[in-house]
């Protein structure tokens, strides 16, 4: 049996940000990041149509990227204080993701960081507050999602939840938020967005539901991602729409290992944090290389390489072969760096690293092991051992081909 999930209520194009106004309720706390909604008079516009519907209104503004376990606790306590029964986030997946956790942990004060993490183990939500999405983003799709991302920088671990019971009541995919996106995060996130709608494609959980989602989504992206990384807003309105229909993708469809080594790899180095959309893109290929070793999985990417992308090929294994040259051009095209080796501070590239090579190769075990243990890993086409998921990493540092 297969299950497929989305909010109660999805809400597009521009202005639809202004339809929290008929959420209905007493108290909303409205939780954002670091400022750009409300440099944008985004963050105003949702504080005054909810005041306007009859709603007490408080903020937790403040959350970083990469939000971690003590911001969590902290947006729980202030819920805790407030009491709202509407949770609105606002901004980039970050934001998003820390409002989840501190929902779960409201409804449930006794609930550990620990607890969270078991995989679509959650206790019914909803006792308390609702929760509704509003994406400035164009890539994590977390408005629709069942999954949220937190970093535990004591173990310098991203750590993925997962449970049905997190996807919002309500999201809203209004493209005005993206229009001053800057160049660098709509690549970032982009490429997230692709790398969902190919996962959840070739996912042992995928459907026909997904693969419908996915399907068009990815058209769309590898359309108009170049184009909305110049700045074209119809670009950014079609971007917008595309990464969300991604998320719905593998909200139900789940993800692969490209996910769980961006989710292991991405606070574990002392030289800078690997951007998750980076790594993605970084890794996407080489895992398509390894997952074309099962049969289903090749016979799939070649669907895509011939059916959608039209690319050339005689065989299957030309066709995998020109979709990985297809997403390396994506890199190039969108100033993405090619391996870890060529990754600089903020995912430029740079020809030296800033993820040392000898932290890299002393850690690798450990990151290879907590990798596999990662909630995305069960749904992908191969499994890995853990002698192959060290030997993986190792490509995608050096910018290898896998043929393993």
């Amino acid at each position: 049996m297969g299950r497929f999930t989305n909010p109660r209520d999805l809400y597009f194009g521009e202005g639809a940000r202004h339809e929290v106004k008929n959420l209905g309720g007493k108290r909303a706390i409205i939780v954002t990041g670091g400022g750009s909604m409300r440099r944008g008079g985004f963050l105003q516009d949702v504080q005054a149509d909810l005041e306007s519907a009859g709603m007490e209104v408080k903020l937790f503004e403040g959350v970083e990227s990469d939000p971690s376990v003590e911001t969590v606790m902290r947006g729980a306590q202030a819920m805790s204080e407030f009491q709202p029964d509407w949770i609105v986030a606002i901004g980039g997946g970050s934001p998003i993701d820390a409002a989840k956790a501190m929902w779960i942990k409201y409804e449930y004060p006794e609930t550990t960081f620990e607890d969270m993490c078991k995989v679509f183990g959650l206790p019914e939500l909803r006792t308390k507050a609702h929760f509704c999405a509003i994406s400035s983003t164009s890539g994590t799709a977390t408005e629709v999602t069942a999954f949220s991302i937190i970093t535990d920088y004591s173990k310098g671990i991203k750590y993925p939840i997962a449970d049905f019971e997190i996807t919002p009541d309500v999201a809203i995919v209004d493209p005005e938020l993206t229009y001053t996106m800057p160049a660098k995060l709509c690549a970032h996130t982009g490429m997230d967005a692709l790398t969902h709608s190919i996962e959840a494609y070739v996912s042992t959980a995928a459907s026909m539901y997904t693969d419908a989602m996915a399907l068009h989504a990815m058209r769309e992206i590898v359309e108009w991602l170049p184009k909305s990384y110049k700045g074209d807003k119809d670009a950014r309105q079609h971007m917008h729409d595309a990464q969300c229909l991604a998320g719905i993708a593998f909200s139900s469809g789940l993800l692969g290992i490209v996910h769980s080594m961006a989710h292991k790899t991405g606070a574990a180095f002392s030289g800078g944090h690997i951007i998750h959309g980076c790594a993605n893109a970084m890794y996407l290929g080489k895992v398509i290389q390894f997952n074309a070793k099962d049969a289903r999985a090749k016979e799939r990417y070649a669907y895509l390489a011939k059916e959608v992308f039209h690319l050339d090929g005689a065989t299957d294994d030309e066709l995998v072969a020109s979709l990985v040259q297809m997403i390396r051009g994506l890199n190039d095209v969108l100033d993405i760096p090619q391996g870890i080796k060529n990754y600089g501070e903020g995912g430029v590239k740079s020809e030296a690293s800033c993820i040392d090579y000898e932290e890299f190769e002393a850690k690798r075990h450990d990151v290879a092991a907590n990798a596999i243990l990662d909630a995305c890993t069960g749904s992908n086409p191969r499994q890995p051992t853990q002698e192959e998921m060290e030997h993986l990493l190792e490509c995608v540092y050096n910018d290898v081909d896998v043929d393993f």
